[in-house]
């Protein structure tokens, strides 16, 4: 006997029709339904519709829209607002169709026509119509779930149809991507990635989707706000069957670990950066490192550890220390402390004993220096200890070096004043002790800065280098010689006897610098001023004899030089005189105390002033005139002789053009120019600036140069006078006749004046042998194309006498005395002539 069918519950369906016979005809088409009951309730206002549904939920409303309290799509959207979950449909007249078609666009299942209801047709209808509903909600319901659980996943989901689209995506997506729903639906997966990541990736998704395999990966993605994401994409492709329907990626951000993994990464590098570092550092510096552990056995060398110890690091790693670092003690021979286990054992730093040696693993030695220290752990505890050591073989081969070379000329090797000063006090002491007397030698090398300037430095080094060695071989080993400075040498001569002891071997060092050096294919000449004080007698300390030895040597140049002087007493008065004389040129030079005078030269058969002849004079505010002769031979000896030289030329040549540019008739005016001058280095160029500045021509400027200067270094003469040819200055033979000339070399030389001494024209005519050599002077200008000017006509007589021997000119008291620059102005433009009185 089979059980009775469960009846379903009736469905609920809420008519809104006002017309009363359209309702009775859908309430009868309902109530004959067979298979399903209906239960109708039938209202015909918006506002009775509204209440009952407010009231409680319906399964079906048959909505008509034409009503007494309301019209069209407004009462539609009043009735889905009330009833969202039920089934409306709309009843439409023929003549509101359109109307209808509006309201199941927004949400309204379906329509009937009201003409058209019947009883068998309308439950038909309306039973489809409820079951596409259903299944439509099922679906609806089974996206809600789907939606509700993909949402409460912290993995994000995309996925796209078989063109790769978007379809859908959970909020999980939306928060790492920064991508909405709206925004990602119907685009590329890919939209998302970064930049920088998008062409690999696509690359490989391609060959992924090619292959129908699974792809995973990580990459990053761009939000818009420009933050970047670290995620992990997992795709697969989702199939109906064999039919692809699309693709499902999961993604997963790895942010928080990818940071996590950087800072390892980072670390560990930082760490391996460290120790490399580490390893460089005590790889690259100077010092050996090495360390033990609290064992004091070996666990590390650094590079120089391995060449001082003869260890390689892995052969000396576990070794015991005293095996690896072998230390005595290098006077005694006996073991030393270990550092490193005192350091140990002590916790501090501990230095290393002096006159430590490493014995290195093949027995060589060297003495080194330095300390060792403990090394500590984490917790703070000694874990082990350091020994940080240099070879210092080469520091005290320096400092030995350095204390010789504090007490020695660089140049010669001599002790130098330190040194002689140490062995002077020396000396003193032992002379006291025995009644024995102590010399001191000043010697200061005559004309060496011509060799210099001449030559160069390299020449004048090699110079003193030779004759230091001759020094050197004139005195005992127990004397001292030393090179004070520049040019100047001083022998101290320990335990002598009486000065004669000092004398002689003064004499035996003129003798010996007779011989010429051989320097450079050059065969220099040198001569030697010596000044000598003797202790007691000159002084009781080292200071005070040293200073009488050099005022001494002062007086031996002043004495014509390759001489010696003892010491006298009055010499400091004139050595005092002398320095305010030097001071004072200082002061000269550069307050401008200096002036020039010009004496005419006189063409002896016109009268005609041909020239004129530069003379300086010094306006001291104290003293008045100066004369030259009064000062530059101390302005030669200290070193003022080549500015004071240099000022005479570039104010001479001021001058003669100030005359040119006034108009007058300038003639060429003559500058004497001392030995120290020619042979400097600079005196070409120099002379070449000052003409450029000026703005004279050469022509109008001589220089006047003495046979003595002409004759020293006769070759290397010739050549500097052959480039003031070259110039257009014109040159002469000052004082000629009081020298000694070559003649071969005066053929040679291109000079065109020869000037008489004044000493041999002061007795013409009267005295015969004067006479002689002017008459032969003049005769050999002549001879050579030279015009020949004699110096010092005085008096008539000299001048008859000069113009019955044809000599070209004449100057002196007799024509002018030197006149100021601006006396002798007046004097050019006076005229050209001079009165000459006739023979």
């Amino acid at each position: 006997m089979s059980s009775p069918a469960v009846s379903s519950p009736p469905t609920s369906v809420l008519l809104v029709e006002d017309e009363p016979d359209d309702a009775r005809l859908i309430k009868e088409a309902l109530a004959g339904s067979v298979g399903r009951s209906y239960q109708v309730e039938c209202v015909t206002l918006l506002s009775a519709a509204l209440a009952r549904l407010a009231q409680s939920a319906v399964d079906v409303v048959l909505l008509d829209l034409t009503l007494p309290d309301g019209q069209g799509i407004a009462v539609f959207d009043q009735v889905f607002k009330a009833a969202p979950r039920a089934l409306i449909l709309v009843l439409s007249g023929a003549s509101d169709e359109e109307l209808a078609h509006q309201a199941v666009q927004l949400g309204a299942h379906d329509y009937f026509t009201k003409g058209h209801v019947d009883a068998h047709w309308l439950p038909h209808a309306l039973r489809y119509i409820m079951e596409r509903k259903a299944s439509r909600d099922a679906l609806l319901d089974s996206e809600e779930r789907f939606r509700a659980m993909s949402d409460a996943s912290p993995l994000g989901i995309f996925v796209s149809d078989a063109q790769g689209d978007c379809v859908y995506t959970n909020a999980a997506y939306h928060k790492i991507s920064g991508l909405d729903f709206e925004q990602a639906l119907g685009t590329k997966w890919s939209t998302a990635i970064h930049a920088a990541d998008r062409q690999r990736i696509v690359a490989e998704w391609r060959d992924a989707v090619r292959g129908q395999e699974p792809y995973q990966t990580e990459v990053r993605f761009m939000r818009g706000d420009g933050s970047i994401v670290w995620t992990r994409l997992n795709a697969a492709p989702m199939h109906d069957g064999s039919t692809l329907r699309g693709r499902v990626q999961i993604v997963e951000d790895i942010t928080e670990r990818k940071a996590t993994e950087l800072e390892l990464q980072q670390a560990t590098e930082a760490l391996f950066e460290e120790k490399e570092r580490a390893q460089v550092t005590l790889n690259s510096i100077g010092d050996a490192v090495l360390s033990t552990n609290l064992a004091g056995n070996v666990t590390y060398l650094n590079r120089v550890a391995e060449r001082m110890t003869g260890w390689s690091a892995d052969d000396a790693q576990g070794k015991p220390l005293a095996e690896v670092f072998r230390i005595v003690d290098g006077t005694t021979r006996e073991a030393t402390v270990n550092p490193a286990q005192l350091a140990i054992t002590e916790n501090r730093i501990v230095g290393l004993e002096m006159n430590s040696v490493l014995i290195r693993r093949d027995g060589y030695e060297s003495p080194i220096e330095d300390s060792s220290a403990p090394i500590h752990n984490r917790d703070g505890q000694v874990s082990g200890a350091v020994i940080v050591f240099h070879d210092v073989s080469e520091s005290r081969a320096m400092a030995m070096k350095m204390s010789h070379l504090a007490q020695h000329d660089f140049l010669t090797g001599l002790p130098n004043r330190l040194l002689l000063t140490e062995r002077f006090l020396q000396a003193i002491a032992q002379a006291m002790r025995h009644r024995k007397q102590v010399a001191l030698l000043y010697l200061d090398l005559d004309y060496f800065k011509n060799i210099n300037d001449s030559l160069g430095h390299e020449v004048g080094d090699r110079l003193l280098k030779s004759i230091a060695v001759r020094l050197v071989d004139c005195v005992r080993t127990t004397d001292t010689v030393c090179r004070q400075g520049g040019d100047e040498f001083v022998i101290l001569l320990a335990e002598i006897e009486n000065q004669q002891d000092a004398a002689q071997v003064a004499e035996k060092l003129l003798a010996a610098l007779t011989v010429p050096h051989s320097i450079d294919k050059h065969e220099l000449h040198i001569t030697l001023s010596i000044g000598i004080s003797i202790f007691p007698d000159d002084g009781i300390s080292a200071d005070a004899v040293m200073q009488n030895a050099d005022t001494a040597m002062y007086f031996a140049k002043a004495k014509g030089r390759n001489n010696f002087q003892f010491f006298t007493a009055d010499m400091n008065t004139r050595a005092v005189q002398r320095l305010f004389v030097e001071s004072s040129l200082r002061r000269a030079l550069l307050q401008g105390e200096f002036e020039l005078h010009y004496q005419p030269k006189i063409n002896i058969a016109s009268g005609q002033i041909t020239g004129a002849e530069a003379l300086i004079r010094w306006q001291d505010p104290e003293l008045g005139i100066v004369y030259p002769g009064q000062f530059v031979r101390i302005a030669e000896e200290c070193g003022l002789i080549v500015p004071i030289g240099r000022w005479v030329l570039r104010e001479a040549c001021r001058q003669v053009q100030v005359w040119l540019d006034y108009g007058l008739r300038a003639v060429p005016v003559a500058v004497n120019i001392s030995a120290i001058e020619f042979r400097h280095v600079d005196f070409i160029e120099e002379l070449a600036l000052i003409l450029e500045e000026t703005g004279l021509a050469p022509r109008y400027l001589e220089l006047e140069l003495t046979e003595s200067i002409l004759m020293h270094e006769a070759e290397a003469s010739a050549s500097v006078l052959e480039q003031l040819k070259a110039m257009g200055v014109q040159l002469a033979i000052d004082d000629f006749g009081t020298g000694y000339s070559s003649l071969s070399y005066l053929n040679r030389f291109p000079i065109d004046t020869l000037k008489i001494d004044q000493s041999f024209v002061r007795d013409v005519p009267g005295n015969a042998d004067d006479a002689a050599i002017v008459s032969a002077v003049i005769s050999m200008g002549k001879s050579l194309k030279q015009r020949v000017v004699a110096e010092g006509v005085e008096t008539a007589e000299q001048l008859a006498f000069l113009q019955n021997q044809q000599c070209d000119e004449g100057q002196g008291f007799l024509f002018s005395y030197p006149l100021p620059a601006g006396d002798f102005s007046r004097l050019l433009g006076s005229g050209p002539r001079m009165a000459v009185p006739l023979a």
